[in-house]
């Protein structure tokens, strides 16, 4: 090393270019090669170049290094979304599981139920009464019975023809006094049940009432007539025990209708299933409270009129939307307003309670809806809106008639209110009155509630495009972390975008609210849009429908003014 240091001093001529090194010694075989670079000088250029080139090196490390953690925070993302998926569907499955699991153990412990308990088919029991002669009876099988079901039938009057004759009859439900002595124990009367008679003797009504036992002792039921001449009444008479009281009924009913709306409510199964469901727990509760019904009695509880009407009505309004019918009347409202948006609107009401008034209304308004949706995008309308309204006037219109609405068939289709000269026209014509109340003061509470603003649409295509664009740039530049300078300019640059972008914003929601008041200008080139691809797809169909719906409509009233005419609505 010594002589290494030697003949380096010994060079004194060192300058800018001269080697790194350069070293050889041949005496004791060391050889050390110059480590020469001709364009490594140490000019000030020739520096700063270096420098540039390091840092664009760096730049361009740290860009690779921000690629690949957003790449692995991407993928990370994606597997995150993946696993959240994955758990959904399992979620999905288990809840799908658990439910066909419980309908199936509700529906078994319900058919369990109605089977095991006895059918309550106790015989009646023909008797006859007088006022000579009276009948009695003792019941001592009550048990732990908390309510007396007692069914009569004879020729039994109204409530109202007590004043007009003084035959009737009397039922005693009585039971000993319970003292608790051994001495002979006084009956005690508990109930009076007192039923007018008819003067016709030949009619059978059946009439029904329900007591509350006091106390576990035996019952005496004690019949006797009231009449103006000797004579005899026959009677029949059954009666059933039930194990719930009043309250407790009730409550039942209460939870399981509750249990019902909550099924519809929630979408948890069909309405259809739900109410089936419904039903077949009300069934389970009869017989569990003892008053289980035979199948004849249930399949008697069915409205077979009903049905049928419902069904032949669904069945022309199905015809009448293979002609185009509804959407033709749709189309026509919006020509008669001549683009205005509220005679439009209450074109449409009115055709739709018209129509409901001799149709079914729920299928009127299944039909009426995609051409009302379809109107409501000329007009650039909240179609919730217009919906609602609609809704609400095939309601009052469905109310007007008896085939309207099923609630309104029930009604009429009762014998007893037949008999007393409820029909179609007399229906008809109460609730005329009413419905011509209703509608007049629907519109204009209508009116205030949906003004003019709040029936368009606020945010069109073009605003909507425009908002998810400013959402788009500044949740980019919400993910920039301005590390440098470079990335701080760029931020700023997006953010400037985003600025620009929501003065456009408001620009375009200025123009739309000055054109919302104004009429549609070119309702003329949509009408005729909407009559090419709206019109009557069949006359010869429509013409038959009407015809069959004129003769349904006029057999209606026939039926109520004509006494020769004994059909059914159905």
């Amino acid at each position: 090393f010594s002589k290494l240091f030697s003949s380096r001093s010994k060079n004194t001529g060192f300058t800018e270019k001269t080697p790194l090194l350069k070293v050889s010694s041949e005496e004791n075989g060391l050889q050390c090669m110059a480590l020469h670079n001709p364009d490594f000088t140490t000019d000030d250029d020739s520096w700063d170049n270096s420098s540039a080139e390091f840092e664009q090196r760096f730049q361009l490390g740290s860009e690779m290094t921000s690629l690949s953690r957003s790449a692995s925070s991407e993928k990370y993302e994606i597997l995150d979304s993946l696993h959240v998926k994955f758990n959904l569907s399992k979620m999905r499955c288990c809840l799908k599981f658990l439910k066909v699991s419980g309908l199936f153990i509700f529906v078994v412990v319900c058919s369990i139920l109605f089977g095991i308990y006895p059918d309550q088919g106790v015989p009646w029991q023909m008797l006859a009464v007088s006022p000579l002669e009276s009948f009695s009876m003792n019941l001592s099988d009550s048990r732990d019975s908390a309510l007396l079901k007692l069914d009569i039938g004879g020729p039994f009057g109204a409530q109202g023809d007590d004043e007009q004759t003084e035959e009737h009859i009397v039922v005693q439900i009585s039971q000993n006094d319970d003292t608790g002595a051994r001495r002979r124990r006084q009956q005690q009367v508990v109930y009076n049940w007192s039923l007018p008679l008819s003067s016709r003797r030949n009619q059978q009504i059946i009439t029904t009432r329900t007591f509350q036992i006091p106390n576990r002792s035996t019952i005496f039921i004690n019949i006797q007539a009231f009449l103006q001449e000797s004579g005899s009444v026959p009677l029949s008479m059954k009666h059933q025990y039930l194990h719930a009281n009043i309250e407790a009924q009730v409550t039942i009913a209460s939870i399981i209708l509750v249990g019902v709306y909550m099924l519809i409510i929630l979408e948890i199964v069909h309405r259809t299933l739900a109410a089936m469901l419904g039903s077949l727990a009300a069934l389970a509760a009869l017989a569990i409270v003892g008053e289980r019904p035979s199948m004849v009695m249930v399949v008697e509880w069915i409205d077979y009129e009903t049905l049928a009407l419902l069904f032949g009505m669904m069945v022309l309004v199905a015809i009448f939307s293979e002609t185009g019918f509804f959407d033709y009347c749709a189309v026509k409202a919006y020509r008669f307003s001549r683009g205005k948006v509220w005679a439009m609107i209450t074109l449409l009401c009115l055709i739709a309670a018209i129509l409901s008034a001799f149709l079914d209304n729920v299928t009127t308004m299944l039909l009426f809806t995609p051409v009302t949706i379809r109107l409501c995008e000329v007009l650039n309308l909240d179609p919730r809106h217009v919906l609602i309204a609609e809704v609400i006037f095939t309601n009052i219109g469905g109310a007007a008639t008896a085939v309207g609405d099923p609630p309104n068939v029930i009604i009429v289709s009762k014998q007893e209110l037949r008999k007393k000269g409820l029909d179609f026209a007399a229906f008809t014509g109460h609730m005329f009155v009413g419905i011509c109340l209703v509608v007049l003061v629907s519109f204009p509470f209508l009116r205030l509630l949906y003004w003019n603003k709040k029936l368009y649409n606020k945010e069109p295509s073009e605003i909507v495009e425009l908002k998810h664009e400013i959402y788009v740039w500044r949740l980019t530049a919400q993910r920039i972390n301005p590390a440098s300078r470079e990335e701080t300019a760029v931020k700023c640059l997006l953010l400037q975008k985003v600025l620009t972008l929501e003065m456009l914003l408001r620009k375009k929601l200025r123009t739309f609210h000055r054109q919302i008041s104004q009429e549609d200008k070119n309702w003329e080139t949509n009408i005729q849009e909407l009559q090419k691809k709206h019109r009557i797809t069949d006359k010869i169909l429509l013409i038959k429908c009407l015809t069959v719906l004129g003769c349904v409509i006029l057999m209606f009233f026939l039926n109520s003014f004509v006494p020769g005419i004994y059909l059914d609505l159905g």
